[in-house]
């Protein structure tokens, strides 16, 4: 006899604007708790230094958690020059410090330029990536070092926005994976006096940004006055929109729900695509496929389909 869920069904995207101090999955179980929710999960974590754009997922949204996950990111962080610590952050340990030489705007852009487009980043060993099953900030914190081979990333964007005594203010737009820490302690070593992450902020995730995100504290206040908060949860499909949309019905459509794959014809679609029902009875999003090519038609595989599209 399988086990009754604890919670009610809620599903959709809640896009919070993440506190200074806390976990992600801090703030994830608060606002699962609020809810009253069966199934959630976010689609990345934040340290606890960084503040900012925070998606959770909750019910049919956690099955596109992956592809929200694998979606760029924008940040505004500040760069304290002068002093290195052991996590790359101001919650570390000093680990060296060096004078702060004048630099000028066309200096520290000359050093800037050095990091945009396709980089090779070694990431930190305080960093949640896995090695043998293990995080390295766990390896990290039992003072041991593990070789980190340098990966790939991409630097959309890295503006300078303002140069102090000791400080810089920089925004980053980047490929997942980009650990600003990272970023910001090669951009150090290369001025000369080191510099670790002192704020972070991140302004852009799964494409929502800042204007799309609630303080939790406003959701409190909301459930204390005894009003709901689902009117606040945004579809799924809204973070799926850099996905071409293609509509289907009849026999087609039929065959998606029952998860078997199409052919549709032309080759306009390649990759992932957002499938939505045309009938004038149903109009509703179905889920992503995954369109091939072959020949003089397409392919669409069916990947996630949402519970509310239905089976026929």
């Amino acid at each position: 006899m399988s086990r009754r869920r604890k919670g009610r069904d809620v599903n959709g995207i809640l896009v919070i604007d993440k506190p200074q101090g806390v976990t992600s999955n801090g703030i994830l179980q608060q606002v699962k708790r609020l809810y009253g929710a069966a199934k959630a999960g976010h689609t990345g974590a934040l340290d606890p230094l960084a503040t900012g754009v925070l998606p959770l997922c909750f019910g049919e949204a956690t099955k596109f958690s992956q592809t929200m996950l694998d979606s760029d990111k924008a940040y505004i962080t500040t760069a304290r020059l002068g002093i290195r610590t052991e996590t790359g952050d101001s919650e570390g340990a000093v680990v060296e410090e060096k004078s702060v030489p004048h630099f000028s705007e066309e200096e520290v852009e000359a050093v800037l330029a050095r990091f945009r487009g396709d980089i090779q980043q070694v990431p930190s060993m305080y960093s949640a990536l896995k090695h043998q099953g293990k995080p390295l900030y766990e390896y990290a914190r039992e003072g041991i070092e593990i070789e980190r081979p340098a990966r790939p990333v991409t630097i959309y964007e890295l503006k300078l926005l303002a140069v102090r005594e000791q400080e810089l203010d920089l925004a980053v737009t980047c490929t997942k994976g980009t650990y600003i820490r990272s970023l910001v302690e090669d951009i150090g070593e290369v001025l000369g006096c080191g510099a670790h992450v002192s704020a972070l902020r991140r302004t852009l995730a799964s494409g929502y940004t800042l204007a799309n995100a609630h303080d939790v504290k406003d959701l409190e206040a909301m459930r204390e006055r005894g009003e709901s908060l689902d009117g606040l949860l945004l579809p799924p499909e809204t973070a799926l929109t850099m996905f071409p949309e293609y509509r289907l019905s009849g026999v087609p459509l039929v065959s998606i729900l029952n998860g078997q794959p199409v052919r549709i014809p032309g080759q306009a679609y390649d990759g992932f695509v957002r499938l939505y029902a045309n009938e004038s009875a149903n109009e509703s999003f179905v889920g992503l496929a995954e369109a091939f090519p072959e020949g003089e038609q397409t392919n669409l595989v069916p990947r996630r389909l949402v519970k509310s599209s239905g089976k026929r």
